[in-house]
């Protein structure tokens, strides 16, 4: 590293510890955000987020990109899975202000709200338990997406990114051993993480119905929006305002039809994918019954 790339890392940590330390600083005038995007990873969740976030009555998480040299607005906080022994002071810190929320209702016509997107949310073993005893008011926005490209295309993204050294088929075969029984953990340590239960968690994370329980049994059910990712990029902006008409704001034409982290690659063949199918055909019947919807990959 050069000294003038260390100089300016060392700015720009500095610059981001300020930036927090006000934000702790006044956190008292961040109010809770009315919702928040629990995934799924690879899910279509990301894409989702950034539409909404160019609607007029959405006010973005702190601090704003127009005001630091930034190039998109904030995503997620990853408080209630990764983040939780920080605090809530560390939490609102990332929320916008009341004082921003007056600017933004000033200039939108109208009161607005804030959210966060954290796809891993859906499946670490104390989110929702977590989330609902600081925001049990909050609406919670799940997009789901047919398990088996899922489970694909989160393997894909890790291979893409040389963090997976096996083949697919490996990599399914050595899930249980690689990821193992965290779970009791996670949810007992706050400072505890797993990379492998996030990371290479491929085909755990696409048994939805496991993971949608924990939010269904902390939130009730008319709070709890579950979309599709395959009607969403079909009709993004039919599905946005469903999304819109749940969080009590009006249609916008907001789709952009961006695919945000792609993660292009070869076809999956017909016997992992078949094989795949069924191990999720069971967990696809329960998590109809969960939720009261039919899936398009069913």
């Amino acid at each position: 590293m050069t000294a003038g790339n260390a100089t300016r890392g060392a700015v720009i940590a500095a610059g981001r510890a300020g930036i927090r330390g006000y934000g702790t600083l006044t956190a008292r005038w961040r109010p809770d955000p009315e919702f928040l995007i629990i995934g799924a990873k690879r899910g279509g969740s990301t894409s989702l987020s950034y539409d909404l976030r160019t609607h007029s009555r959405i006010c973005p998480l702190f601090p704003r990109p127009d005001h630091i040299p930034k190039a998109t607005t904030t995503k997620g906080i990853r408080y209630f899975d990764q983040n939780y022994a920080r605090g809530e002071s560390w939490y609102r810190s990332h929320l916008p202000s009341v004082f921003a929320r007056e600017r933004q209702a000033r200039r939108s016509g109208g009161a607005v709200i804030t959210g966060e997107c954290s796809p891993y949310y859906l499946f670490h073993p104390a989110a929702a338990e977590r989330a609902a005893q600081l925001l049990p008011n909050a609406k919670i926005i799940v997009m789901l997406r047919d398990p088996v490209m899922r489970t694909y295309s989160h393997w894909k993204e890790r291979r893409r990114g040389n963090a997976e050294q096996l083949d697919f088929r490996a990599a399914l075969a050595a899930e249980d051993e690689r990821v193992g029984q965290v779970e009791d953990r996670l949810r007992a340590d706050p400072t505890f993480r797993s990379y492998p239960h996030e990371n290479f968690s491929y085909a755990r994370q696409s048994e939805y119905d496991t993971a949608l329980a924990r939010w269904y049994a902390n939130y009730p059910a008319e709070r709890i929006l579950v979309l599709a990712s395959e009607d969403y990029y079909a009709d993004p902006q039919q599905v946005l305002d469903q999304v819109l008409e749940f969080l009590g704001l009006p249609s916008e034409p907001i789709a952009n039809r961006n695919v945000r982290n792609a993660a292009p690659g070869e076809d999956l063949d017909a016997d992992v994918r078949a094989a795949l199918a069924a191990r999720f055909e069971p967990h696809n019947r329960r998590l109809a019954e969960l939720t009261g919807r039919t899936f398009p990959w069913a």
